[in-house]
């Protein structure tokens, strides 16, 4: 009796799954899941936690072209008023720089973060290690995450870093070439906007600035999955990218 009792770590996929045109998976057992445990990693899934810095350290300093960001708290209510879930709230992508490192050094120059203490900037979605610190979130990023200075509420405003160039979107196309309105879900994001602002460029070798080709109000054709995604007050859609993902120049 004992034999024919089953247990989740034990049943084979291959009594449970059919056979497709004459191909069969092979044999593997269904492991029991164990709670995930923050910072470990289970089959290939890393959950990662922030480092919390203990109260005992007053100041922490970023170290080459690193800068220490303050995290902007994330929007708790729609602007509707509604109360958001924390599910819900979006992640922000943008604080207060509080610190920054001495710089780095390219060729026989030393080159300066171009961002000063107090600069409200917005950065890569995904840049950066999560910091703890003085009980804010904080996050430490290289200079080339932060995409550019923004000191107001509307992205139409930033002024963007290094080789970034900030573009607003084209307004998709309503109907379909015989006419026909198209619904939200079927509009194509388009690939095409007008170029809004531009950073000063990349350095060269010798740490000297490189003027970027592409200028505002050039209408440009960029890749379709590039950059970072923004909307403006008005509900615009801007793009902040790298200018080597913009392709083109329409005229």
């Amino acid at each position: 009796m004992a034999a024919a009792q089953l247990t989740a770590s034990s049943i084979s996929a291959r009594s449970l799954l059919p056979s497709f045109d004459g191909l069969r998976l092979s044999t593997a057992k269904i492991a029991s899941v164990a709670p995930l445990r923050q910072g470990r990693s289970f089959r290939g899934l890393v959950v990662k936690a922030a480092t919390v810095v203990a109260p005992k350290y007053t100041s922490l300093k970023p170290l080459g072209d690193r800068v220490l960001v303050k995290v902007k708290v994330a929007e708790e209510k729609s602007t509707g008023g509604i109360l958001l879930p924390t599910t819900a709230q979006t992640k922000p992508q943008g604080g207060e720089v509080v610190a920054v490192g001495e710089g780095r050094s390219i060729g026989k120059k030393q080159v300066d973060i171009s961002v000063k203490t107090g600069s409200q900037v917005v950065y890569s979605k995904y840049a950066g290690t999560e910091v703890v610190f003085d009980g804010s979130n904080h996050l430490i990023l290289k200079e080339d995450d932060i995409v550019g200075i923004l000191e107001t509420d509307d992205v139409k405003d930033l002024k963007p870093l290094n080789d970034r160039v900030l573009i607003k979107v084209a307004v998709a196309e309503e109907k379909t070439a015989g006419g026909l309105l198209l619904t939200e879900a079927s509009k194509e994001k388009p690939s095409i906007g007008t170029v809004i602002a531009v950073g000063p460029g990349p350095l060269d070798e010798e740490g000297n600035r490189k003027a970027l080709s592409i200028s505002p109000g050039n209408t440009v054709l960029y890749s379709k999955y590039a950059g970072n995604d923004f909307k403006g007050l008005d509900g615009s859609e801007y793009i902040a990218l790298r200018a080597s993902d913009v392709m083109a120049v329409l005229l």
